[in-house]
């Protein structure tokens, strides 16, 4: 069923078809069908790609390719406001096992192996397992989020994503009665994850992070395996990362490998590793300011020294009448 949130949260920007997804498409048909006139083709396949425009290629594996047939484009949108360039979402990142720099990530990901994939299920669940990324991913429809990206650095980007509900997963998983907390865990390679050999940051790796459970069973929270109309390049998370609009960044945990429930509160990586500046909620709030820096405003990329795109930081980064309810009577400077 195709997910609708209410207007404060939804784009009203015109239909949009990524390049890409138009070329995958296009793999799909036949010699015949390249023939026909453009009212044959679906709406989406009709769409403008102007906001997709600089989309590097991809190398997609197939269930991918086949998935994009069946996605819901335009699932979520965000009103008012433009999608940030392909490259600038692509080559700003923090993706600390590739290196403690914004461009590390794009520069040092490439090598990483995605294929196979491969994510363990554990904990308070009736059907644990290891599963194949395809396997994982195959029962549910691709949809397309356009959503808010919060940094707790005080940046932002508006990112198209591609993925799924994650308590559709959940669901399947058959969470028990002690079931009240999700972590997740990222990728341990050292190999290919320079930063991990680094020990950046007196990181323990591997990367942890974590979800109550209904924040994790909230429709906006989504895993998502692509963006902009392809599939998610490394240094962004590839191939399975978490997507929790209404947080900072640091909690979509990227490259992931494990998904455990459990009834304790689990350990997440920079809550950890500074508790007075990363607690373990981390929703984006402009009236609690980080202890270095304000969070009232914020840098929307693509942003320059002479040309500045700074704005108001909006509560729960905009999603509040979709999530305020879950922390309704907490002391949110104190659930920080």
């Amino acid at each position: 069923m195709l997910i609708r949130i209410p207007p404060r949260s939804r784009c009203d920007s015109s239909e949009i078809t990524p390049e890409s997804v138009y070329l995958s498409r296009r793999r799909f048909m036949g010699a015949g069908a390249a023939l026909l006139g453009s009212a044959a083709l679906p709406a989406w396949a009709q769409a403008s790609a102007s906001d997709y425009e600089g989309v590097e290629p991809g190398n997609a594996p197939d269930w991918f390719a086949q998935k994009l047939a069946g996605a819901r484009w335009k699932a979520m949108e965000v009103p008012g406001e433009s999608i940030t360039p392909f490259q600038d979402a692509s080559h700003y990142n923090n993706f600390y096992e590739f290196g403690p720099d914004k461009g590390d990530p794009a520069a040092n990901a490439g090598g990483l192996p995605t294929e196979p994939w491969t994510v363990k299920i554990d904990g308070a669940v009736g059907k644990p397992g290891q599963y194949s990324l395809e396997d994982l991913v195959q029962p549910h429809t691709l949809e397309e989020r356009i959503y808010r990206m919060r940094c707790v650095e005080a940046w932002s980007m508006v990112i198209p994503w591609l993925g799924f509900p994650l308590a559709e997963l959940l669901k399947r998983a058959e969470p028990g009665s002690k079931a009240k907390y999700v972590s997740f865990e990222t990728l341990s390679d050292p190999e290919h994850m320079p930063g991990q050999k680094s020990r950046f940051g007196l990181i323990d790796w591997p990367y942890r992070e974590g979800l109550r459970m209904d924040e994790a069973m909230n429709p906006l929270t989504i895993l998502a395996v692509g963006m902009y109309g392809r599939e998610l390049p490394n240094q962004n998370g590839a191939p399975l990362r978490l997507v929790v609009p209404w947080k900072y960044g640091f909690k979509g945990i990227k490259s992931i490998v494990r998904i455990s429930l459990s009834e304790e509160q689990p350990y997440t990586t920079w809550q950890n590793l500074a508790p007075s500046e990363y607690g373990f909620f981390a929703n984006v709030n402009p009236q609690v300011d980080h202890p270095r820096w304000t969070q009232a405003r914020e840098r929307r990329l693509p942003s320059g020294l002479f040309s500045p795109n700074v704005r108001d930081t909006l509560m729960f980064n905009g999603y509040a009448d979709e999530v305020a309810s879950l922390y309704q009577g907490m002391d949110l400077a104190k659930y920080y």
